[in-house]
C-alpha cells in the first residue's frame, strides 16, 4: 500500500504480516458484537418457514444486541471471540500483510501497479488466507449462531472452542472443519478486492492529489470507503457462507443449493439480510484495522530503528 510518512522506511513483509494480524485482532475486540449481530440476523428464517405474522425474534443491528443481552447476557455478544482471535491471527496476516509483496511479484517489481494487478493480489491474498484459516472461521460462526438452538429443543452444540474443534472434526470429519471453504474463497476473493483495492486507491489518489497528508485523517477516510464498497458488494456472498457454514449435514447439498433454497423460500432481499450491521461491522472494522496496521507498522519500524541506533 501507498504510503511515505516520517516513519515509513519500506517495511519488511514480516513486519507487514505482524502488523496486519495485530491490528485484525484489536479491530475485532472492538467489532465483534457487531460481527455476532449480523450472523444472527443472516441466519434468521433458515431453521423454519417464516409464517404470516409471525414476529421475528432479531429486529435490526442494537435491536438484536439488546435481545441478546437480556435474553443470553452481555457475554453472549462476544461467543466465538477466541475462534475470532486465532482467526485475525492466521487471516489478517496473510490476506492484508501479504498484499504489497504479491502486488510487487504481479507487477514485477513496479511502483506504479494498475488495477488489474492490484485485484489480481487482492484474490491471492484472500485465497491463500482462507485455504489455511477456515476451521477458525467454522468454529466462530457455529458459536456465534448456537444460542439459538435451545428454541427447536436442542443443547448447546459446543462448550469451548477446543471442544468445537475436536467435536466437528469427529462428527463431521476433518472436513467439516473446511466446511464452506469455496463460498469462503468466492467472499473473500471479493472482500479482499473491495477492501485492500479501494483502501489503496483512495489512499494514493489522496495523497497524490495533496488533499490529506499520509496520517490518521487519510487513513480514516480510506477506510471507511472500502468498508462501504466492500459491504454492497460481498453482503450476498457473506449470507450464504453463513448460512452453510452453520448448516447441519445435510441440510444443504452445497454452496449455491444453500443460495438457491434462499431464493426460493425466502426470496432475494434474503441475500442482504444483516446488511446493516454488516456495513457498521466492515465500516467500523477498517477503520480500525487500517488505523491500526498503520500505527503499528510505524511503531515497529521506530522500534527497528531505535534498536539499530543502540549497537
Amino acid at each position: 500500500m501507498v504510503g511515505g510518512g516520517t516513519a515509513d522506511l519500506a517495511p519488511t513483509a514480516t513486519v507487514k504480516i505482524f502488523s496486519a494480524g495485530t491490528a485484525g485482532c484489536v479491530a475485532d475486540l472492538i467489532t465483534f458484537p457487531l460481527d455476532t449481530a449480523k450472523v444472527r440476523l443472516q441466519i434468521q428464517g433458515e431453521s423454519r418457514p417464516s409464517l404470516e405474522g409471525q414476529k421475528a425474534k432479531y429486529r435490526g443491528v442494537f435491536g438484536t444486541i439488546c435481545t441478546m443481552v437480556k435474553t443470553e447476557g452481555p457475554r453472549s455478544l462476544y461467543s466465538g471471540l477466541v475462534a475470532g482471535l486465532q482467526r485475525q491471527m492466521s487471516f489478517a496476516s496473510v490476506r492484508i500483510g501479504l498484499y504489497d509483496t504479491i502486488k510487487q511479484v504481479y507487477s514485477r517489481g513496479s511502483e506504479n501497479a494498475g488495477i488489474g494487478t492490484r485485484l489480481l493480489a487482492g484474490c491471492t491474498t484472500g485465497a491463500m488466507a482462507v485455504s489455511f484459516a477456515q476451521p477458525t472461521d467454522v468454529v466462530k460462526v457455529r458459536f456465534q449462531a448456537q444460542a439459538r438452538l435451545p428454541e427447536s429443543g436442542s443443547v448447546q452444540r459446543y462448550n469451548s472452542t477446543i471442544d468445537a474443534y475436536k467435536t466437528i472434526a469427529r462428527d463431521e470429519g476433518v472436513k467439516g472443519l473446511w466446511k464452506g471453504c469455496l463460498p469462503n474463497i468466492a467472499r473473500n476473493a471479493i472482500v479482499n478486492c473491495s477492501e485492500l483495492v479501494t483502501y489503496d486507491i483512495i489512499k494514493e489518489l489522496i495523497l497524490k492529489h495533496n488533499l490529506m497528508t499520509d496520517n490518521m485523517p487519510c487513513h480514516f477516510t480510506a477506510a471507511f470507503a472500502a468498508g462501504f464498497c466492500t459491504t454492497i458488494v460481498a453482503s450476498p456472498v457473506d449470507v450464504v457462507k453463513t448460512r452453510f457454514m452453520n448448516s447441519v449435514p445435510g441440510q444443504y447439498s452445497g454452496a449455491m443449493n444453500c443460495a438457491l433454497t434462499m431464493l426460493i423460500k425466502e426470496g432475494p432481499t434474503a441475500f442482504y439480510k444483516g446488511f446493516m450491521p454488516s456495513f457498521l461491522r466492515l465500516g467500523s472494522w477498517n477503520i480500525v484495522m487500517f488505523v491500526s496496521y498503520e500505527q503499528i507498522k510505524r511503531a515497529v519500524i521506530r522500534y527497528q530503528r531505535s534498536c539499530e541506533s543502540h549497537l
